[in-house]
């Protein structure tokens, strides 16, 4: 039986690599661990990006923000803006007019703060739809020089904005209000609550393209997607525990559950793959932009993965399931 959440690389491996039809010499970068789009041959000048995301089991009133984010944020982080949108949405019967009518606005407004069109999908309420269910492709369009590919070099930085973990967080303002309320006020849960914009790499991913030489976002797993980008690499990483900045909300969240931040859902937090001379300016250029970033690590020839804590070293946590599943099925 498969596991809940993403599937796991092995099964990737197993079941679906094995079968992606015909080979098509337009496809630059096909399905791949740890690649969260393809590239496709577009002109002599330009590389097309393609990425798909379903969004579901999120809060009435972020689903059109997320139904735009979740996928145009894989685009982003390889270097491209997206452009255009085919968007899917399946509605459980019952599904009220005015929920359509907003979350198509929300859509619409994220579309045109970003220079994006949608270009066609499907809708429909149907009885085997039990939640608000919507599948987006986005696609850009990025000069062949200036895709980024989440692959790292001995000596590159990792760098990190601050909202990891944010995503489980906020998910349990939403979801277990009640439990929150052992360590956070009424107040507090209405201010983790309205965080869910942070929930992109969008921005960050736009900014930071220049000083990179990839980015990735951390989405379920976390952090641990530092063990994909070192797999596809050849190289090994070093975390170091101390350099870690969480909102002290989340912390407190993450202390109320007994979880570690390193292997839990983070969309929206940017990993970005920086040679050493652009750590600074590039620190600086989000930080002009409202965006708090830091150094976290770095990536190593040594092929070890290590998390640095109190002058310890240990493997870095591995991707075995993550907590944000447990909130999704008990709402």
């Amino acid at each position: 039986m498969l596991p809940g959440g993403k599937l796991r690389n092995e099964v990737l491996r197993e079941a679906v690599f094995p079968n992606l039809g015909v080979e098509d010499g337009k496809v630059i970068y096909g399905p791949r661990e740890g690649f969260d789009s393809a590239v496709l041959e577009y002109d002599g000048e330009n590389y097309m990006v393609v990425a798909t995301d379903p969004t579901l089991g999120v809060p009435q009133e972020t689903f059109g923000f997320f139904a735009y984010h979740f996928a145009s944020s894989d685009v982003a982080v390889f270097g491209a803006r997206p452009r255009w949108l085919v968007v899917n949405l399946l509605f459980p019967p019952g599904t009220s007019r005015d929920f359509l009518r907003r979350a198509m606005e929300d859509l619409d407004r994220e579309c045109k703060g970003y220079g994006t069109a949608i270009i066609g999908g499907h809708t429909g309420v149907y009885p085997s739809v039990s939640e608000p269910t919507a599948t987006t492709t986005a696609m850009g369009l990025v000069k062949k020089e200036e895709v980024r590919l989440p692959l790292a070099r001995p000596g590159d930085r990792i760098l990190v904005t601050d909202r990891v973990a944010l995503e489980f967080a906020v998910s349990t303002a939403y979801f277990r209000a009640d439990e929150l309320r052992k360590v956070l006020t009424p107040g507090e849960i209405e201010e983790l609550r309205s965080l869910y914009r942070l929930e992109t790499v969008l921005p960050d991913a736009l900014i930071a393209k220049p000083f990179v030489r990839g980015m990735h976002d951390a989405t379920e797993g976390g952090l641990t997607a530092l063990h994909e980008i070192a797999d596809n690499s050849g190289v090994g990483f070093r975390v170091y525990g101390e350099r870690l900045q969480l909102n002290p909300l989340v912390e407190r969240v993450l202390r109320l559950y007994g979880l570690e931040p390193w292997s839990v859902s983070s969309t929206g937090t940017l990993i970005a793959i920086t040679p050493p001379e652009n750590v600074a300016p590039l620190i600086a250029e989000l930080h002009k932009n409202g965006i708090k970033a830091f150094e976290l690590g770095e990536f190593t020839s040594e092929r070890r993965r290590v998390l640095v804590e109190d002058g310890e070293e240990r493997p870095f946590p591995e991707f075995e399931g993550d907590p944000y599943l447990g909130l999704y099925s008990k709402r």
